[in-house]
């Protein structure tokens, strides 16, 4: 419930942005008894489910709880093991959410209508939050928001329908939670989907003054015989690489403590680059949906992974039948210099940086040879896309470094 009437008024203008949308013209209507498959958030790659089935590991979202640690490896970097937090508690807990809810979803939840499926994913940004507060930039943490769910959606083939956010602050600055709210609405643009209201409550007491939290969800739909669920992905697959706008929104714990050992400051130049480092770091996450559904039009499309908390390492193989791995070749797209300045100012080991970051991919579709150049040679100056790898036999990522040219595609 929202606890002021400013606040309540706050919440009747938000809702206008639904009013712009069409009516789905043929509704399905579900002729079967609901299921409802929940995606659950809590437990990602520091709550590595390396004991559970295929199926459990593919059921449980392993993509984004936050955390960093208090102590540095023993040759002195950075990593982003858990400092405090009992694994084998974490992924027990894990275990028993599966056995209580045994139809939970990948990247998002599939709920059973008709001829389709709904597809929803809920999310927030994280302790990236922290350097909202520390920059003053809250025009673009809601597009983060935004994207965070929708990109999960997208990666089943479903098209976004709408989204609802939540807001708390200790007390309501009208001002700021106007900013805020603005990259929700531009976040919903950019991805095609109403927004429908949300939620905005003031709790005294339980934030700091100034601060705020986000979260927020996303429904989609999709045809059930149009699902992208990995089923037949096969070794000799490839894997296109849509790059990214820098980190997004995961692992700014391990940044936040990079940036603190550095001695540098926000307002800072980020070294090889024209940019602050406030300005790097706080670049929204790119909202994938337009570029994905485009893709999946041409055909083709038997994976698609969304790169966020876990990285390659951990979120690549959660597309994939049991049986099958991932090859990434590290030369064949250009990392950006915030990761570079991550890794060197922060002393941390290739592999930690792997499945800590998205390294300059946010999102990984999986096709074949054939699909991948007819996909590519199409793209029409659209967008930029990197072959950056390939299913092989086996389980898990490893990374080569290619010794003959790669192609790289590049649409600008």
């Amino acid at each position: 419930m929202t606890n002021t009437v400013a606040a309540a008024n706050a919440e009747i203008s938000r809702c206008v942005a639904a009013s712009s949308r069409p009516i789905f013209d043929e509704p399905t209507i579900a002729t079967q008894t609901p299921l409802v498959i929940r995606p659950y958030r809590l437990f990602s790659q520091r709550f590595p489910l390396l004991s559970l089935s295929l199926l459990e590991r593919n059921s449980i979202s392993s993509s984004r709880l936050r955390s960093m640690p208090n102590d540095s490896d023993a040759s002195g970097g950075l990593t982003y093991k858990d400092a405090g937090v009992d694994i084998d508690a974490g992924s027990e807990l894990v275990r028993r959410i599966a056995k209580m809810a045994p139809g939970i979803g990948g990247f998002g939840g599939l709920y059973p209508l008709g001829d389709s499926f709904l597809v929803a994913g809920t999310d927030g940004v994280g302790t990236k939050l922290k350097l909202a507060f520390e920059t003053g930039i809250h025009e673009t943490i809601g597009i983060d928001l935004v994207a965070m769910s929708v990109n999960d959606i997208v990666t089943s083939g479903a098209k976004p329908l709408f989204f609802l956010d939540y807001f708390a602050t200790s007390h309501l600055d009208v001002d700021l939670a106007e900013k805020v709210i603005k990259g929700i609405v531009d976040g919903c643009q950019q991805s095609d989907c109403a927004l429908l209201g949300g939620e905005t409550a003031e709790m005294p007491d339980f934030y700091a003054k100034g601060e705020y939290d986000l979260s927020g969800f996303a429904v989609g739909i999709v045809k059930k015989d149009s699902v992208i669920d990995g089923k037949n992905i096969v070794a000799g697959d490839v894997l296109i690489g849509l790059p990214s706008s820098g980190v997004h929104s995961n692992g700014f714990s391990l940044v936040r403590r990079v940036l603190a050992r550095s001695g540098l400051s926000l307002k800072d130049q980020l070294p090889g680059a024209a940019v602050t480092l406030g300005e790097a770091l706080m670049a929204p996450t790119v909202i994938y949906v337009k570029q994905v559904l485009d893709i999946i039009g041409k055909g083709g499309v038997k994976g698609i992974a969304h790169i966020t908390g876990g990285g390659f390492t951990d979120n690549i193989p959660r597309v994939f039948p049991e049986g099958l791995g991932a090859v990434i070749y590290k030369d064949s797209w250009n990392v950006p210099a915030v990761f570079k300045w991550i890794q060197q100012a922060g002393k941390i080991e290739d592999a930690e940086m792997s499945r800590t970051f998205n390294m300059g991919i946010g999102m990984v579709l999986v096709m074949s040879k054939e699909a991948s150049q007819r996909i590519l040679e199409d793209a029409n100056g659209a967008y930029t896309a990197y072959r950056i790898g390939e299913v092989v036999n086996g389980e898990g990522v490893s990374y080569h470094w290619q010794k003959c040219s790669f192609d790289i595609y590049s649409r600008l």
